[in-house]
């Protein structure tokens, strides 16, 4: 069932998510060097993920993400909380930000740190908090 009658939005949507998610991958990988992050790429995601929601209807919304959004919660959560513990095994302080660069076929030299892993962990948190409360309040309207 369509929850929404526009076929304006329904198109529009079929569109915008793909962009929004692209963009909030972008805004992720770029925000432990400038501005972003996992926070705002997170909201960023989960605003595409709503604007589908308003498309079509919770069912299908939670078709789209195919996870529980508590589940999501509970990955980035895990995931941000473990990002400490390599420096923990280097004789750093706990979130101390360590690098790597190991070189990959194709790709060459990438730059891999702590901090993204604190930001994919920071990003899915908020992907799964805001997942969690819009399909709630989405839920209880029907």
């Amino acid at each position: 069932m369509i929850k929404s009658k526009s076929l304006i939005l329904i198109t529009a949507t079929r569109f915008l998510l793909p962009l929004q998610l692209l963009f909030s991958l972008f805004l992720l990988l770029r925000g432990h060097n400038e501005p972003g992050g996992g926070f705002i790429a997170g909201l960023v995601a989960a605003g595409g993920i709503a604007l589908y929601l308003f498309a079509f209807d919770p069912a299908r919304t939670r078709d789209l993400i195919r996870f529980s959004p508590y589940d999501i919660f509970g990955v980035g959560l895990f995931i941000a909380t473990i990002a400490g513990i390599p420096a923990l095994l280097v004789g750093e302080p706990y979130f101390a930000a360590l690098w790597w660069r190991p070189e990959f076929p194709f790709f060459g030299e990438v730059a891999l740190s702590t901090p993204l892993l604190f930001d994919i962990g920071v990003y899915l948190t908020v992907i799964g908090a805001v997942l969690a409360v819009v399909l709630a309040l989405a839920e209880a309207e029907e």
